[in-house]
């Protein structure tokens, strides 16, 4: 039999209840374990953090994914990002949380496990239900460290994305942060109550969120395309020296977006693919019985841009449709 210790080895890392980066070895990358709560067994559920401190002060760029516990392309962007950066060279600090939401990651769920959206209780409550409780001691103990997030997530099951960004446009500083991400589409949209952008622009940090494709899934392109955009953003805030890469078709920017959903449920197809343009009056979907007789064609209420769309054939009544962006 193995010895267990052993089996633990990879995995060795500093427990902590609260990260203070100023204790974080400059020059070096740490990683720990940041214990949040206890679960039914009495189990400590402890959340992965990077720390990559550099040698000179500077700025702190936070990193979180899978806030949701399905949304996965965030993961390997955060692990990348720490292979790629050279701490000697660094000025400031970044710091990553590969997986926020852990319980959820564990069963391959979007929802905590009291069954509530963590993306909808930030900052949480000290005192408040599981889920507020968890999303309270993760905001205290380790987002307080940012000046400035980046916030991965992707489209939820049954849903494909393209590469986007959600971000306040009017604040000067996060519109630059989203333009150097070199996204497909940038949606201008405050930040909300009860979003982790939310609670971190309530505490002075400038945040963004990235909608990185799809759930469930890793996806080489997208996960490619917005590593380059976060090393976009280190260079131009003078954390690295690695250059600015130009995108390679400037990001259409939507004033506002909006979903539109089905009046009556049955088998769904929804035609134009992400990231294409619709105009005013096109069919945008189908919806046909279980007989495959037609019930009712969609048409697009206005032109716009295919920000996402539902996947799933079976719809119900409200279900999604498409989400459609307004230049």
């Amino acid at each position: 039999m193995e010895d267990p210790l052993l089996l633990l080895s990879n995995n060795q890392a500093a427990i902590i209840k609260d990260l203070n980066i100023q204790e974080a070895p400059k020059g070096k990358i740490t990683r720990y374990w940041l214990y949040l709560v206890t679960d039914g067994m009495g189990m400590p559920i402890n959340v992965p953090v990077i720390v990559a401190r550099g040698l000179e002060d500077g700025p702190t760029l936070g990193l979180t994914a899978a806030v949701h516990g399905n949304e996965l392309n965030g993961i390997p962007v955060i692990q990348r990002l720490f292979k790629q950066v050279n701490t000697s060279k660094l000025k400031g600090t970044i710091v990553g949380v590969p997986v926020v939401n852990i319980p959820a990651l564990l069963r391959s769920t979007r929802q905590f496990i009291d069954d509530v959206d963590l993306n909808h209780v930030m900052p949480g409550k000290a005192n408040g239900n599981v889920s507020q409780v968890y999303a309270y001691r993760l905001v205290n103990s380790v987002i307080k460290e940012f000046d400035y997030l980046i916030d991965l997530h992707t489209a939820s099951v049954g849903r494909v994305n393209s590469y986007y960004i959600r971000v306040d446009m009017d604040n000067p500083t996060t519109r630059k942060m989203a333009l150097l991400q070199n996204a497909q589409i940038i949606v201008h949209n405050p930040p909300l109550d009860g979003t982790l952008r939310g609670a971190a622009d309530d505490m002075g940090i400038n945040a963004i969120t990235l909608e990185v494709g799809d759930p469930n899934t890793f996806q080489k392109g997208v996960i490619r395309s917005s590593l380059t955009g976060i090393h976009n953003l280190l260079n131009y805030m003078g954390m690295t020296q690695t250059g600015i890469e130009a995108p390679l078709q400037e990001p259409y920017i939507c004033k506002t977006s909006y979903w539109i959903y089905a009046d009556q449920g049955g088998i769904l197809s929804v035609h134009p693919e992400v990231a294409t343009f619709v105009k005013k009056g096109s069919v945008i979907a189908t919806l046909r019985n279980i007989f495959g007789d037609l019930l009712k064609e969609y048409y697009a209420p206005e032109d716009g841009i295919v920000i996402g769309k539902s996947v799933n054939p079976i719809n119900q009544t409200g279900g999604r449709i498409l989400h459609l962006g307004i230049l």
